[in-house]
Order: structure tokens, then sequence, then C-alpha cells
């Protein structure tokens, strides 16, 4: 499984890649609004830091509209994912951006219906949001294996990011679930790295050598 980064940070963007362990990145508005800076300024770097996919996301209403802009941020870099809304006008664009093959992402998938609509509409990549689903004591991760389930019975291409991830335990079951991506918040991907039986491990490892005799 992929693992790709929730942030428009740099510093957080920078951190990730020196660990060698991020294949790409999503973005938002929202998360571009935190950083202070303007899209011009963090767009295109977050292009040159990491060489795999980096969803930058349109904000017009209507496939018109979503279509000029997603132009304009395919020629930002060659891996720039278009980020494009689940609505009847997000899946027109779709799918004359896929004729045009400019790579979409569908955002805010909350259904497995939804998600087969953008598959077939010719979405690069789906995103089901899991976590915002947690939050109306909804089953998130139920939504991801239904989605799985379907793209593999018809042999859709389209990959499943999944979203909306609030702890390392979403990743696994994101994994265990077969989902191509998980796209985590820079504080989730530290918390991957600890266990409590690995740090005691590593202490009693220390205090053990200190033992041992020196010439």
């Amino acid at each position: 499984m992929k693992i790709f980064l929730d942030t428009a940070d740099l510093d957080e963007i920078k951190q990730g890649v020196a660990m060698c362990l991020v294949d790409g990145v999503t973005t938002n508005p929202s998360l571009l609004a935190k950083t202070g800076k303007t899209f011009e300024q963090v767009a295109p770097e977050i292009t040159r830091l990491v060489s795999g996919p980096i969803s930058l996301e349109v904000i017009s209403d209507d496939a018109e509209g979503m279509i000029a802009e997603a132009r304009e941020l395919a020629r930002i870099a060659d891996n720039v994912v278009v980020k494009v809304p689940m609505t009847e006008q997000g899946l027109i664009a779709v799918a004359k951006l896929a004729d045009e093959n400019i790579p979409t992402n569908v955002t805010l998938i909350f259904s497995a219906v939804q998600a087969l609509l953008a598959a077939k509409a010719g979405a690069a990549y789906v995103s089901p949001f899991i976590g915002r689903l947690d939050d109306i004591s909804h089953e998130g991760m139920e939504l991801v294996e239904q989605i799985k389930t379907i793209f593999d019975n018809y042999g859709f291409g389209t990959e499943i990011i999944v979203a909306s991830v609030r702890s390392p335990l979403h990743v696994l079951e994101a994994a265990l679930a077969g989902a191509d991506i998980a796209t985590v918040p820079f504080k989730v991907l530290k918390q991957m790295f600890i266990h409590p039986l690995t740090a005691s491990g590593i202490a009693k490892f220390k205090e053990d050598y200190a033992k041992i005799p020196k010439r």
C-alpha cells in the first residue's frame, strides 16, 4: 500500500521525503490556507519535492469551470492530479478530463455507489473519507471494503485513496482492506513508528550493552 501525506506544509513534506516513505501528497483548500502562503508559493514546490502524484483541488461548481481550472493545474507539473468533488458536474468534468489524459481524484466520497460512478466516469483515484463517517457513527472502513469489492468485481483500474485518516489504526485497516493508498496527516505518519515495546526493548538492549566487559 502506498502512503501519501495529507498536507500542504512544506516542512512536513520535506521530513516525509527524508524518511523515504512518501509516495505522493494530497492537498485541499483548507490545508493550503493553513500554510499562510499563496497557492503559487506552495503548489509548484510540492510537485518538486515529491515525484509521485500530487493532488490539487478545483473550486468551481460547474463542469466548464472545473475543466478550465484542471487544465491550469495540470500545467504546473506532470505529476499533478486534479481533485474534483463528487457531484454531477464534477463527474462530467472527470469524463472530459480523462479524454484529455488529465488524471483526476474524485474527493468527498461517502458511499460505494458514488465511487462506482466516479470509476465509470474515468477517475484515476477515488477518496472515501472514512474519519468523517466514523464521526457520525458509521463504519468508515466498511465503505473502503465495499468499494474494493466493486472495483475487483468489474476490473476498474481506479485506485482507492483512504482519506480522512485519524490514527495508525485507520492505516492498518486500510492495508487489511486492500486499499491502494492511505493519505495520512504528518502526525499520524510519525505515530506509526511508535510502539512502547519497541522503546522499552531499545532501552533494555542499551542497558545490557553497558554491562558487557570492555577491554
